[in-house]
């Protein structure tokens, strides 16, 4: 199965740079790798032409104009690029265990979107990886939050595998789902800007039509980079999109992914 990565950035090439290099040395590469670029000025375009000159991967640069925080349309432009059958969400500021995408592949199931989890490092083991370019993190590492996420065990995955249509713990910065489901109900809602509830959205127009969640504990590892909390001064807004998309049962938003088709 071909597999799309995708990473959502914005002004974070020092990040950028960390991901794609935890990429490089995955045990199964992406097919192509686009980068959903929502506005970063011209140090991130430079971080993707040095990558595409040292790697042999196919990677994509998607941009759209700094209009503010709008990652559900930087997410549609990015998979209407894609080209593979399952698309993979990672955020531009995560460092990838090296079996993630093989993770991601062998936990895929039709009928079923994968939900994974991460692990924050702090400021100071973010400084340190940014620092010495550094992206080895193991359960043994210093400045990990939530240390039980990085144990690495086949055999704990599928013992903890839950199935179960939640909400809560929904993160677009560790989701894996196929083209087609997220084509049948067009893609993320582009009415949601601002931080907060674009990924909760999605996830329950993809409950209505019928994909249900399957969240993986102890494989698709990824440790996430410090950084200062997102504005949310439009959440209450973007609430009242959710909470219309659950109260009316929606499974398709009118300004969506087919836009950019």
């Amino acid at each position: 199965m071909r597999v799309s990565l995708i990473i959502t950035t914005y002004n974070r090439p020092d990040a950028l740079f960390l991901v794609l290099k935890s990429v490089k040395i995955q045990t199964i590469l992406p097919d192509e790798i686009i980068i959903a670029d929502d506005g970063s000025n011209d140090m991130t375009k430079e971080c993707v032409v040095d990558f595409n000159k040292s790697s042999t991967l196919k990677l994509i640069h998607s941009w759209q104009q700094d209009k503010g925080f709008r990652a559900a349309k930087s997410r549609n432009k990015a998979i209407a690029k894609s080209t593979c059958d399952y698309i993979i969400l990672i955020d531009g500021d995560v460092i990838l265990h090296h079996r993630f995408i093989e993770d991601h592949l062998y936990h895929a199931e039709l009928g079923y979107f994968v939900q994974g989890s991460r692990i924050l490092l702090s400021e100071e083991a973010s400084s340190l990886a940014f620092n010495k370019a550094e992206n080895n993190f193991s359960f043994f590492s210093k400045g990990l939050s939530n240390r039980q996420n990085s144990i690495y065990s086949l055999f704990l995955a599928q013992l903890f595998l839950k199935k179960k249509n939640l909400l809560k713990g929904i993160k677009t910065c560790n989701m894996g789902f196929y083209r087609q489901d997220c084509l049948n109900i067009n893609g993320f809602n582009n009415q949601i800007e601002g931080w907060g509830r674009e990924d909760s959205e999605f996830i329950v127009r993809l409950f209505n039509s019928g994909i249900n969640r399957k969240h993986v504990y102890f494989n698709l590892i990824q440790y996430h980079l410090w950084h200062k909390e997102s504005a949310r001064d439009l959440l209450a807004k973007n609430e009242k999109i959710l909470q219309n998309t659950i109260k009316n049962k929606l499974l398709y938003c009118d300004s969506g992914l087919n836009k950019y088709l």
